[in-house]
């Protein structure tokens, strides 16, 4: 029967943490101590839950199956305990969030260290990443994402719209003259991450839709990188708007065919299909949507 919270605990911060060691440190134990639980654990329902090796611990099928359900019960029973103790919940336990690299910089870190600031007894793990992941195999809680999910499985909370612009460096539009229209952009040097081959799909007054012809001799698989280009006067760059407020701010960037944008793509955190998102994921996907409203 699985009435022991310890070992319930144990079994989870093992997962979380990665190592027996880490979790020892988590929860104020010895590592033989959480040796022990976890032994016990798998004797109390028959299974292996954790392969163990001397490099690494990973769950076994039946350990996967039952990590949802002993977080459930975990996070239940804290918000219980908070709402005895304070009057209200609170979220705990490691958080962890998955967000593009350039977006996850600016936008989700700001958030995960007031959220961990705010709620002493919650931790946040970000990881950056402009390849898609798969939350379950990669056991995230929430994945900040831009345009239209392909995980059909995942629900869907959505955040925010984002439009990308067209931006340069001011250096960059004296020298080489300032675009009156998308296919003047032939003509200039365009800074590219994504697939260099396919035209930029603008859409401007009116409604009226360019594919913008583009030149791209420097490209990379990292918007930092490229956003890093254009600052230093490399070319042409279209980007989330959200991503170079900064530089438009500071002047650093100038808007390029202001009256021309990308079509709004949706910002969209995504949580495993389950019957009910936990609190820590509530929590977070709320301070997310207020950060991008004030954006």
């Amino acid at each position: 029967m699985l009435d022991d919270l310890h070992e319930l605990r144990t079994f989870q911060q093992v997962l979380a943490r990665g190592s027996m060691a880490a979790a020892a440190t988590a929860l104020g134990v010895s590592a033989a101590v959480v040796s022990k639980r976890l032994a016990t654990l798998e004797r109390r329902v028959g299974q292996r839950l954790i392969h163990r090796t001397t490099r690494r611990l990973s769950p076994t099928d039946e350990g996967l199956a039952l990590l949802p359900h002993v977080e459930r019960a975990l996070e239940a029973l804290a918000a219980a305990e908070a709402r005895l103790a304070q009057g209200a919940e609170a979220p705990e336990g490691l958080l962890r969030v998955s967000a593009p690299v350039s977006f996850g910089r600016l936008h989700v870190a700001p958030v995960a260290a007031a959220l961990v600031a705010a709620h002493p007894a919650l931790d946040v793990e970000l990881l950056l990443d402009d390849r898609l992941v798969d939350l379950v195999d990669a056991r995230i809680d929430v994945a900040v994402r831009i345009g239209q999910p392909r995980d059909s499985s995942a629900i869907l909370h959505r955040l925010a719209d984002s439009r990308r612009i067209l931006v340069a460096a001011p250096d960059y539009l004296d020298r080489r003259g300032r675009p009156s229209h998308p296919d003047d952009l032939a003509g200039h040097d365009c800074l590219r991450w994504d697939a260099a081959t396919t035209p930029w799909r603008l859409v401007g007054p009116g409604g009226a839709v360019a594919a913008a012809p583009t030149r791209s001799r420097l490209r990379a698989n990292s918007g930092d990188v490229v956003q890093a280009w254009a600052v230093g006067g490399g070319g042409v760059l279209l980007k989330s708007e959200a991503d170079v407020a900064v530089e438009l701010r500071t002047g650093t960037l100038e808007r390029v065919l202001p009256d021309w944008a990308s079509e709004p793509a949706p910002i969209y955190a995504l949580t495993p299909s389950r019957r009910q998102t936990p609190l820590k994921a509530r929590v977070f996907i709320k301070a997310m949507a207020e950060a991008l409203a004030t954006t």
